[in-house]
C-alpha cells in the first residue's frame, strides 16, 4: 500500500519495481517507520499549509550512486466544523546510476534521470469520539505508474484514553521501461493492506500505541534493470509496530522510541529500533534521533562468488547465476544486513503560527551490522545522506 508522508522526503512504497530506483534511493532499506504521533485524530483547530523541500544522496566506496531533489507541499483545512480535507503535491527529480547487480561490479553503469510527481489528498469526517477517513493518491514517473485508496476510521472511548485504529490501503502499480530499453512491458502489481491498531494513555506521561498490518500483493516484483532477477509473483507482508511516547516531567522533555518486527514470503525478517529525545528551548527545539535495523536475507538471494584470492568475481558469479534455476536475485536489498541511522531535527517557531524546521540524517548499511550475525559476505557498504528543510504555517 502507498504510504504517503509528507514529513519526510519521500512518498514510500511497500516494495516497487524500482524503475528509476526511487524506492532504493529514497526508502532505505528498512528504515521507514519512523515515530510518528500518537495522539487521536481529533477534529484540527487551524488549517495548515507546509513547504519541504528534500535532498538526497547515496554512495559506495568509489561510487557516487543517486542524488534526489523533491518539493513537497501539503495542505489540511477543517470545513463547517465536522470535516476536513488534507492533500500534497511531490516532485522528486532523480539522476545518477542504475543498480548494479552486486555492489562490487565496476565499470561505469548507464546513468538515468527521472521526474515522479506524486499527489494524494484525504477526506475526514469528525465525530464526537470517532473519525473516518477516505483518500486517494497517484505517482507518475518514466517507468512507473501507480494508484492508490485508503480507508480509516477511529473509535476512541469515553475518557479519550483509549482509541482503536482499523484501515483498508489499496495499491495498483504498472510498470513499463520499454520506452527506454527496458525488457518490463506493461507488467502490473495489485497490493492490498488491512491494519489494526490500538492507542492506549498508559499515565498522565506515557502513550503506548500497537499496530497490526498484513499486507498481500500479486504480480509482477522484479527489478528490471538488474540481471539474473526471478521473484515469486506474490508478497504477503506482516508487520507488528510498537510506539511509546514518555514525557519526562523533571527535564521537560519527551522521548518517542519504536519497534518494528516485519516478515515476509520472501524469507525477509526485520527488526527496527528507533528513539528520538525532543527538548525545547524558549523558540527552539531539538530532536536527535538514532535508528537500528537488521534483516535476514531472502530465500532466493544469492551472494557474489569469490575467486581463489578470495576477490568477489563478476565473471565467476554470472557462470554461478547462469546455473541457477527457479527463484534468484542478486539484489543487494534482500541481502542478509544491518544499518544504523542517526538524525538531527532543529525547529524554530517565527511566531505561534508559523515554523521553520531543518532535519540532517546519515545512514551507513553493512553486513557486519546483522543482529546476531555475520551478513551476506563480500558486499560493500552503503551510505546515504538527506537534508530537509520546512516551512510549516497555521491559518
Amino acid at each position: 500500500m502507498a504510504d504517503t508522508q509528507w514529513v519526510v522526503v519521500v512518498v514510500a512504497a511497500t516494495d516497487r519495481a524500482m524503475g528509476s530506483v526511487l524506492a532504493a534511493s529514497l526508502m532505505l532499506p528498512g528504515m521507514a517507520i519512523l515515530p510518528l504521533s500518537l495522539q487521536a485524530q481529533n477534529l484540527p483547530e487551524h488549517g495548515l499549509i507546509a513547504l519541504k523541500m528534500g535532498y538526497f544522496s547515496d554512495s559506495q566506496p568509489g561510487w557516487e550512486r543517486v542524488s534526489v531533489r523533491s518539493p513537497q507541499l501539503y495542505a489540511l483545512v477543517p470545513i463547517a466544523g465536522e470535516w476536513s480535507l488534507e492533500g500534497s503535491l511531490a516532485g522528486d527529480s532523480v539522476s545518477g546510476a542504475t543498480p548494479r547487480m552486486h555492489t562490487f561490479e565496476s565499470g561505469a553503469t548507464p546513468h538515468m534521470d527521472d521526474y515522479r510527481r506524486a499527489a494524494d489528498v484525504k477526506v475526514t469526517r469528525h465525530f464526537a469520539r470517532a473519525a473516518v477517513s477516505a483518500g486517494i493518491g497517484f505517482s507518475s514517473e518514466l517507468d512507473y505508474k501507480s494508484r492508490a485508496l485508503n480507508l480509516q476510521a477511529r473509535l476512541s472511548s469515553e475518557d479519550n484514553n483509549t482509541t482503536w485504529a482499523f484501515g483498508y490501503g489499496g495499491a495498483r502499480d504498472v510498470i513499463d521501461n520499454q520506452s527506454i530499453g527496458g525488457g518490463a512491458i506493461d507488467q502490473s502489481r495489485r497490493t492490498d493492506e488491512w491494519m489494526v491498531g490500538l492507542t492506549q494513555v498508559m499515565t498522565a506521561d506515557d502513550i503506548v500505541q500497537i499496530n497490526l498490518t498484513r499486507s498481500v500483493g500479486a504480480g509482477y516484483f522484479n527489478d528490471p534493470y538488474k540481471d539474473f532477477e526471478d521473484r515469486p509473483g506474490y508478497r504477503n507482508v506482516n508487520v507488528a509496530l510498537l510506539r511509546w511516547n514518555h514525557y519526562m516531567d523533571s527535564m521537560d522533555a519527551s522521548v518517542r522510541a519504536s519497534y518494528r518486527l516485519y516478515g515476509d514470503s520472501f524469507g525477509v525478517k526485520s527488526q527496527t529500533l528507533g528513539i528520538e529525545w525532543s527538548k525545547s528551548f524558549h523558540r527552539w527545539t531539538w530532536v536527535p534521533g538514532l535508528r537500528a535495523y537488521s534483516q535476514t536475507a531472502a530465500d532466493f538471494y544469492f551472494d557474489p562468488v569469490v575467486d581463489g584470492a578470495g576477490v568477489p568475481s563478476v565473471a565467476l558469479t554470472r557462470r554461478f547465476a547462469n546455473r541457477l534455476t527457479g527463484h534468484r536475485s542478486a539484489d543487494q536489498r534482500l541481502a542478509a544486513y544491518g544499518a544504523l541511522a542517526i538524525s538531527m531535527k532543529v525547529a524554530f517557531d517565527i511566531d505561534s503560527l508559523t515554523q521553520l524546521d531543518l532535519k540532517v540524517e546519515s545512514y551507513r548499511q553493512r553486513s557486519d551490522l546483522q543482529w546476531g550475525g555475520d551478513g551476506s559476505p563480500h558486499l560493500e557498504s552503503y551510505n546515504a545522506r538527506s537534508l530537509q528543510v520546512g516551512l510549516v504555517h497555521k491559518f
